[in-house]
Order: structure tokens, then sequence, then C-alpha cells
């Protein structure tokens, strides 16, 4: 059975340890005991570790032997349209375990006004599930969430290749490239003809998935899938 793998606030040569949040979880929720092994990360580096204190308020490990890091892929960005907010949660939950790199909250023209206005109080509600599945999927860290941006500041992003899913468009697949990338999802009814204008005039390209209508989180773990295939 594979170990818990835990994110770590600090790590030294010999110790590594959690504190606030993270260290009640572990000790109340996890009911992690002293002496128990674990996998500890601290997005950077791996190691297996022993818990040596264990209290609500600070979780102290032993480093015993270091770990092979994954190897990494080439860093894939969703920039998802705010939607209702448990069926972005769950596109955040899903893209996690994909292992991309970063989940920008957007603000398109169809985005329910009252959604976004709410949408800035829930960006470390969407950290915490991110680092939950993070760690439920093994991965070395969780992905970057930031608090939603414009289409606009989304653009301004540096990567690669940028795609936007639309209807009437190649397939992904075919569109795809290799490395860095961000894809581009709009809400539910899509993206204007604005938006659509103003991401070809910064580079972006247009990719379907297919010829059914998805909602919009379907939609992003779908397309995610795909470009990291």
């Amino acid at each position: 059975m594979a170990l818990r793998r835990v994110f770590v606030d600090w790590l030294t040569d010999e110790s590594a340890g959690v504190e606030g949040a993270r260290a009640h979880h572990l000790a109340r929720v996890v009911r992690l005991k002293q002496g128990e092994t674990v996998e500890v990360s601290d997005t950077r580096r791996l190691f297996e570790a022993e818990a040596e204190a264990v209290s609500g308020k600070e979780v102290v490990f032993r480093l015993t032997r270091k770990l092979e890091a994954p190897a990494e892929t080439p860093p894939l960005e969703v920039h998802l349209a705010v939607i209702k907010f448990p069926r972005f949660e769950l596109a955040v939950e899903k893209l996690t375990e994909l292992g991309v790199a970063a989940i920008v909250p957007v603000v398109a023209e169809r985005s329910d006004p009252g959604l976004v206005r709410a949408a800035e109080k829930r960006a470390e509600r969407w950290r915490a599930i991110a680092e939950e599945a993070a760690q439920q999927s093994r991965r070395l860290g969780p992905p970057a969430i930031g608090e939603p941006v414009t289409l606009v500041e989304a653009l301004r992003r540096p990567v690669e290749q940028r795609i936007f899913l639309d209807f009437d468009a190649p397939p992904l697949r075919e569109v795809r490239r290799a490395g860095p990338a961000a894809l581009l999802i709009g809400p539910e009814g899509g993206w204007t003809e604005d938006e659509r204008r103003m991401a070809v005039a910064a580079g972006a390209e247009a990719a379907s998935i297919g010829g059914t209508v998805l909602r919009a989180e379907t939609a992003a773990i779908a397309a995610a899938a795909v470009a990291m295939g």
C-alpha cells in the first residue's frame, strides 16, 4: 500500500514539519500517529519520513530516505471561466489529479456577476481542494491557483501555446504541440465573438474536443486529459 503523501511547510537536511491547519488536519482528521511513516514533499524534493511529534498545532517528521522525484511533464495551465462553484470545485479536483501546473479562474463576459463577486473569496478553498487532491494523487505539489482575473490578464500570461476551446474548430489533438501551453475554457454558453477576437489577437488557436456540447467543467477535464496525453 502506498504511503500517505504530506506537503510540508518547512524542510531541512534532517527534518520537516507542518503547522496550523495542515497540522490540525493530520492530527485530528487523519489521526496520524507518532512513529508512522509517510512521504513528505516541499513541492521540489521528496523524502520518506517518520512522524516524531504530532499535535494539532505542529507535526514534525524525521527524514529517513530521499526519494526520486517524479519526472516533470511540459506545464499545462487551464484558464477556466468562473462557473457555479460546485462545478468549478469538481474541475479543480480533477485537473489537479491530471497534473496541470496552474488553474486560472477567468472572468468571462457570460460569467454570472454574482458568482464573479463571490469568487474573490473562494480562492483559498480552491487551493485547499487542490492540495488534498494533489496529495491523494501523489503529486510533488499542488497546482498554482490565483485570484480571478479578466480574460485580458489571462491572455498576457507567458506560455508557448495558447488554445481556446470552441465549436467548429480542428480537433485538439491536431492543434496541440509539444511544450508548455494554456487551455482557455469558456463558461456555459461559450465565448462571445469579442472574446474570440481577443483570443485570436493574442495568438490563441481554436480547438474542439468532439461534436457534443459539454458543460464547462467536463470540457476542462476532457481537454486537459487530451492535451497532456
